[in-house]
């Protein structure tokens, strides 16, 4: 380990920054930031670095640097491109034992600034010792995604309880099983969603009743889109990673599962046409049961649990039995297919509106409203519509819809195996049996379909 991370209480501090540059500039802003009083040498300086000095208290100085001007900073950042100044500077600081940084310039530094992930007051600093600051700012992209924003005031409603948890709670050991079942609970969730009070309250019930009782679970119903993992929500992703078990249909991908927490259970609910592994009543009462045992429970669809995902059925049995559970939407089928194949859904040539319809059958016959689905401003998405390909086209044309409508059946939409097949509603159905296809698919009917050929970027 060539450095050892500090943080540094800067407030009030003085700060010199020698450089007045954008590089200061951005400097600047974190230690603004932290409450430092700057103060600013160089021949020109920014305007927006100007304010931050004059808001600071602190002073600007229109000129090159000077030995005396280290009188003037605790800490020291030299961000110029003179090698000279920054060798100057360098030498002279650490010769009074002032940290200094030397920006671009690993070397000549005794302290190092990270790269920051603030969710104040929880901090977190990454570093490459200046070997690879590309890398540490990749780092700190993944981190924010894991962290949101809210653990800030996770970490301001934790404070308030630390010393009574102390008293509480006199095993270390267990204090620890505390704060991590505190973090690890709906108790934390009520936090990211802003219900302080309500966090704050159970906090508190659970000092006054039993610290070492069982919290109660909860249900995220997430949606994990059409298939692309970079299609998740960053809300998503957070609640996958937490889950203790998570029950799962067949249009999730693997490349989607393969981002759920590594040791949570698994329990497949999927279902085919004709064929349901778990019939829907029983998937309800078992999001209802494990949440009863305290278990956090991750209910993944493909899509949009709101579209044609069943998941209005799921929440009424949990808020009927006073489960605490949220939603988190996902990119619905319709339009991570259609994004992903070059067809716009909507378009002021071609279709001023987009209707979903499912593709199920009822009772062996596609029972449809055919006379509304004629409009040819209209953009048509039959979710689940391969095996009804044929009837499905064939009703649109005999209750008089053009048949050279263009027309596009999607595999595997956004997935490194998705096939996008284009035709007409009166050609397509003899184009597919031409070609292997298999669920999930996508059947898009409409002007915009025309457009794919010319905005098609996925897979070129």
């Amino acid at each position: 380990m060539n450095y050892m991370p500090f943080f540094f209480d800067m407030r009030q501090r003085d700060c010199l920054i020698i450089g007045g540059g954008s590089i200061a500039t951005r400097k600047a802003r974190l230690l603004a930031k932290a409450g430092a009083v700057l103060y600013v040498v160089a021949p020109y300086i920014t305007d927006e670095l100007q304010s931050m000095v004059v808001a600071s208290d602190g002073e600007c100085f229109f000129r090159v640097y000077q030995s005396d001007d280290l009188d003037r900073g605790a800490v020291i950042i030299c961000a110029t491109d003179v090698q000279g100044v920054n060798q100057q500077v360098s030498t002279e600081a650490q010769a009074r034992r002032l940290p200094v940084n030397v920006v671009d310039s690993p070397s000549l530094c005794s302290i190092i600034t990270p790269t920051i992930v603030d969710r104040s007051p929880l901090m977190i600093a990454i570093s490459s010792g200046g070997d690879a600051p590309v890398l540490a700012r990749q780092m700190r992209a993944k981190l924010e995604v894991i962290f949101p924003a809210a653990y800030g005031s996770l970490a301001k409603v934790a404070s308030q309880f630390r010393e009574r948890v102390k008293v509480s709670i006199s095993s270390e050991a267990k204090r620890l099983r505390f704060w991590e079942k505190v973090f690890g609970s709906s108790i934390a969730e009520k936090v990211f969603v802003g219900k302080i009070d309500e966090a704050t309250a159970d906090i508190e019930t659970l000092l006054n009743s039993n610290p070492n009782a069982e919290l109660s679970g909860e249900v995220y119903l997430v949606g994990g889109g059409p298939g692309d993992p970079d299609l998740l929500t960053f809300k998503a992703l957070r609640l996958m990673q937490q889950a203790d078990v998570v029950l799962y249909d067949r249009l999730v991908s693997d490349a989607v599962m393969n981002l759920v927490r590594r040791d949570a259970e698994r329990i497949y609910v999927g279902k085919r046409t004709s064929d349901h592994a778990v019939p829907q009543q029983e998937i309800n009462q078992r999001l209802v049961d494990l949440a009863k045992e305290g278990k956090r429970v991750l209910r993944l669809k493909g899509g949009d649990p709101f579209i044609f995902g069943r998941g209005g059925e799921e929440i009424e049995l949990l808020a009927e039995n006073n489960i605490p559970f949220q939603v988190v939407p996902g990119i619905t089928a319709a339009s991570g297919c259609a994004a992903y194949s070059g067809i716009p859904l909507t378009h002021r040539d071609h279709a001023q509106s987009v209707r979903f319809i499912t593709g199920h059958t009822k009772e062996g016959n596609v029972d449809l409203p055919w006379a509304s689905l004629l409009d040819s401003s209209q953009t048509l998405v039959f979710y689940m519509g391969l095996v009804n390909l044929q009837p499905i086209c064939t009703q649109l044309i005999a209750h008089g819809r053009d048949p050279e409508t263009p027309a596009a059946l999607i595999e595997k939409g956004t997935t490194p195996d998705q096939q996008v097949i284009v035709g007409t509603i009166s050609s397509l159905p003899e184009l597919i049996k031409q070609q292997k296809v298999e669920a999930p698919t996508l059947l898009i009917i409409g002007g915009v379909v025309s457009l794919h050929k010319e905005l098609n970027w996925y897979q070129q």
